[in-house]
């Protein structure tokens, strides 16, 4: 079993940055691969980027490429997603995902956080 915890969205302005975190329990924390979904009122959940076990390998959507970059520490069982250059399009609840491969489909992941909202102004 992993818990994953989701913290950092906040109200931020057109341009700026932010770094969402997302601590997981467990000890095993290191055998899932992680991914970072979002899911904006009336839309459906989306694919935002995934990284490996060991954090040598990410993949991201073409919508935030070159502006979000995803990371892992897994010494402190922590993934991190760091936004830059927001939109207001960004807009969103940001969800953390434990699975064993990392993908761009929901199905693949076992485990989800409860979501942190980031709201981005124009």
């Amino acid at each position: 079993q992993v818990q994953l915890v989701e913290s950092g969205g906040e109200l931020v302005q057109a341009g700026g940055s932010l770094r969402l975190s997302c601590v997981a329990s467990g000890r095993t924390f290191n055998s899932y691969n992680v991914g970072w979904f979002r899911q904006a009122p009336g839309k459906e959940r989306e694919f935002v980027t995934a990284i490996s076990r060991s954090g040598g390998s990410t993949y991201t959507a073409n919508s935030v490429k070159g502006r979000f970059t995803v990371s892992r520490d897994n010494a402190k069982n922590t993934v991190y997603l760091q936004m830059n250059s927001l939109k207001p399009e960004d807009t969103a609840v940001y969800y953390c995902a434990a699975g064993l491969r990392p993908d761009e489909y929901v199905y693949v992941y076992d485990y989800w956080g409860q979501g942190t909202q980031v709201t981005v102004s124009s």
